[in-house]
């Protein structure tokens, strides 16, 4: 989610490069003629942005440093310029020189932690956001980040706080309401969870992950059907989610409907041909159902996709032994049985050396 707010910084860093030639000329310059030049400069580095040659435009706004060192705006530009190609570490370095220039400049900021998030910093990334929510409470933009890289280093708590500013400022937006809903359930709080979610799901009726917050929330509370009803919903608004699909069989597994997890588990497999839970929880369904035939397929799947996974070798041997296919059960209970030992699963090893046993 934190992609969504890219574009936010892309468009401060223009508006420190797109209009800079007032600026420049309030600078101490030695000249005229520097200054005409550092015009020049910027006039043709503003063309090259808009051409989105970003390469020549970088050269060209690293000349006008040169030319005026003491303007933040020109380092806000390096920095943007150098972040649009990816390179992270270089625009952090640039925003921390605008920083240190205009240290109260939020925009400089917010960039710098965008720049350090995707480099992994997350303290480092947080601490930016912070500096930048404390110069302009309102930015809603650095409030979201700081929120979002807050929950990925598992700070559920601090990311609460500020979601809770965020619903507080932008109350029409349902994106407060899902983060605020998505922090109380990482917390396990999962019926104060159902308020903002539901809050969300009435300002973004077609927002599928609204749905599938929801359906956690129902879920950490016991409550399977409303949890169904709505990854169902979930489901409606995006067809094509595998996961989505792969939730509603886990609910029905549960609930041991059995013939409707098996429809789910195969949609999600559908969708998403490597699912692993999918085929192994289909394969361990027709088992439960005694369609061992069905079984086979399905746990044949699975072991062609995790091959190192005993799991799928021990189903798939039982699948075979109750057709009575002996010689090709021994053969992946051996494995299954291998598998187990490499891994210390002497439980495991235990039962399969009793099921070969019972082959003989």
């Amino acid at each position: 989610m934190l992609k969504q707010f890219a574009f936010a910084v892309s468009l401060m860093a223009l508006v420190g490069v797109a209009t800079p030639i007032s600026g420049f000329a309030q600078t101490a310059s030695p000249n005229l003629q520097q200054t005409q030049r550092l015009n020049e400069l910027l006039r043709e580095g503003r063309k090259q942005v808009d051409a989105k040659a970003y390469a020549r435009a970088l050269e060209i706004y690293r000349q006008a440093a040169e030319l005026d060192s003491k303007n933040p705006r020109i380092f806000s530009g390096i920095g943007y310029l150098e972040a649009v190609q990816g390179n992270y570490a270089a625009a952090a370095s640039a925003y921390r020189q605008a920083i240190a220039l205009d240290a109260k400049n939020a925009d400089f900021h917010y960039a710098l932690g965008y720049s350090l998030a995707n480099l992994g910093d997350n303290e480092g990334a947080i601490a930016a956001y912070r500096a930048s929510t404390q110069i302009a409470p309102r930015n809603l933009n650095a409030q979201y980040a700081l929120g979002i890289v807050l929950s990925r280093t598992a700070n559920h708590g601090e990311a609460e706080k500020v979601y809770r500013q965020i619903v507080a400022l932008q109350p029409n937006s349902y994106q407060g309401y899902e983060l605020l809903g998505g922090a109380l359930i990482q917390q396990g709080r999962f019926r104060e969870a159902l308020e903002p979610l539901q809050n969300a799901a009435k300002l973004a009726p077609r927002q599928g992950s609204v749905q599938v917050q929801l359906g956690a929330a129902w879920i950490g509370m016991g409550d399977l059907t409303n949890g169904l009803e709505a990854f169902r919903r979930a489901s409606e608004i995006e067809p094509r989610n595998a996961l989505i699909q792969l939730q509603i069989g886990r609910i029905l597994r549960a609930k041991e409907r059995w013939d409707e997890a098996l429809a789910a588990y195969r949609r999600a497999a559908a969708l998403q041909s490597n699912l692993t839970e999918a085929h192994l929880a289909m394969g361990e369904i027709h088992l439960i159902k005694q369609d061992y035939l069905a079984a086979i397929i399905a746990y044949r799947d699975y072991v062609a996709i995790a091959p190192n996974d005993p799991i799928g070798y021990y189903g798939l041997g039982k699948a075979l032994a109750a057709r009575d296919r002996t010689s090709e059960a021994r053969t992946n209970l051996e494995t299954a049985r291998e598998l187990y030992r490499r891994q210390g699963k002497q439980k495991e090893v235990q039962s399969i050396e009793k099921l070969l046993k019972e082959l003989r």
